[in-house]
Order: C-alpha cells, then sequence, then structure tokens
C-alpha cells in the first residue's frame, strides 16, 4: 500500500461536459482556476472549454501518444509543489482515455490524487436505457476489426451484467449486424450526442435499431447498451 502525502502539489483529476456546458460543476470551474497547468487530451478542445468559463490558465497535451513522456515532466512538477489537473476531451478522465500512467506514477511517488467528479457518457446512458443497472460493466470501445469483434462479443455472450460499449457512428451499420450475430436479437440501447441539441435515444431489438438507422448518416458519439443474457 502506499499512502498520500499533502506536502507535494496535488493531482486533480476533472471532469468536463460531454457536450452540454451547462453540466460544468462549480467546482470543476473552481479547481481549474486554481492549478498551476492543466494537462489536456486535446488543448485545443479544452482552450474553448476554459475560455468559455474565463479560465487562463497554462495548457499542456496529454494524450494517448505522448503519455509516456510527459507523465515524469508533470510529476517533477507535482514534487515541486505545483498543482496540475487532468482533463479529457469530454467527460471524466481516465474513461477510454489517456491518464492511468500519470495517476499510477502519483500514487508511487506519495501525490495525493483529488478526483472532480462530473459528467460521464457511461452513466448518462446506463440510467436511461432502461436495462438492470444493479451490476454493470463497461467495455470501452468495440474493436474496429470484425474478426475481433466477433472474438470480443463472443466472449461476451454469457455475460449476465448489462453491458456498455462505445462506439463511432461510421462503424456501427458493421457493428450491429455481428452483435446480433453473437448475442442474438436482444434489446439494445443506443445513446447519440447525450446531452447536446440533437440528443437522440433510440431503443428496440437489435434487428429493428439495425432496420431504423440502416439508412441514416449518423453523427455523433455513441453509446451502447444491452442487457447481460437472461435479462426479461
Amino acid at each position: 500500500m502506499t499512502g498520500q502525502g499533502s506536502s507535494r502539489g496535488t493531482l486533480y483529476v476533472v471532469s468536463t461536459p460531454i457536450g452540454n456546458l451547462g453540466d460544468m460543476t462549480h467546482r470543476a470551474i473552481e479547481t481549474l482556476l486554481k492549478v498551476d497547468l492543466v494537462a489536456s487530451e486535446d488543448t485545443r478542445v479544452t482552450g474553448g472549454l476554459l475560455t468559455h468559463f474565463g479560465i487562463d490558465v497554462a495548457q499542456t497535451s496529454y494524450h494517448d501518444h505522448n503519455e509516456r513522456q510527459k507523465s515524469p515532466m508533470l510529476i517533477e512538477m507535482l514534487l515541486d509543489g505545483k498543482s496540475v489537473a487532468l482533463v479529457s476531451d469530454a467527460g471524466t478522465p481516465l474513461v477510454s482515455d489517456p491518464g492511468y500512467r500519470l495517476i499510477n506514477e502519483a500514487w508511487a511517488n506519495g501525490i495525493d490524487i483529488v478526483p472532480i467528479p462530473g459528467a460521464s457518457s457511461v452513466l448518462a446512458a446506463l440510467v436511461v436505457a432502461g436495462f438492470p443497472t444493479d451490476s454493470f460493466c463497461f467495455e470501452g470501445y468495440l474493436p474496429n476489426r470484425s474478426g475481433k469483434l466477433r472474438a470480443t462479443l463472443n466472449a461476451l455472450a454469457s455475460e449476465r451484467r448489462t453491458m456498455v460499449f462505445f462506439e463511432t457512428p461510421h462503424r456501427i451499420l458493421k457493428s450491429l449486424p455481428i452483435l446480433l450475430e453473437t448475442l442474438g436479437d436482444r434489446d439494445i440501447f443506443l445513446g447519440r450526442e447525450l446531452t447536446k441539441k440533437f440528443e437522440e435515444k433510440i431503443r428496440g431489438k437489435i434487428s429493428e435499431v439495425l432496420l431504423l438507422i440502416e439508412k441514416r448518416n449518423l453523427k455523433g458519439e455513441i453509446v451502447i447498451v444491452i442487457p447481460g443474457i437472461g435479462h426479461g
């Protein structure tokens, strides 16, 4: 077990809106106003958010491709007593986003890590899907190769918990037929553009949803929720 001390700087894991800026919490704003640096998945995206809320703070990029190089620099800052906020482009950091390495190294160096909770597309979709929520699993983005996707879903075919996935709009029409093939014609929920102006929620059998969207050019990130085997 590794303890966390208060003599060093603090690493804040700050959730930001998944679309609707009204979901930004007061605590998130207060935190971003007081830190020395914001580690952002995309500084342009976070820059727009900071400007909207009148927050003037330095940023550095922190994403999948530079996580290994940037983590030591951020840890050094934190050890020197500086405070750092980690944010993703939208929602809660580390949920299918970079950050694990930094958090792990912060623990190893006795740095205090403070979560600043907020929006999460996983939970937003889960609570409106209408499937059991007492036990669920989050599987991240569905694999983009059909063979790996089929293998992943075959492994989940006997899962009893409600399952939550991310998917992109240009892949959804390829994913749904394989979901139907591997899991059977179960109920499914698609949440698209959640919290945004054109939010859309679709629920039905996988075959029904496939017919409903096959002629459409969907845009925006999609969250899929599927009940486990034996539901209903």
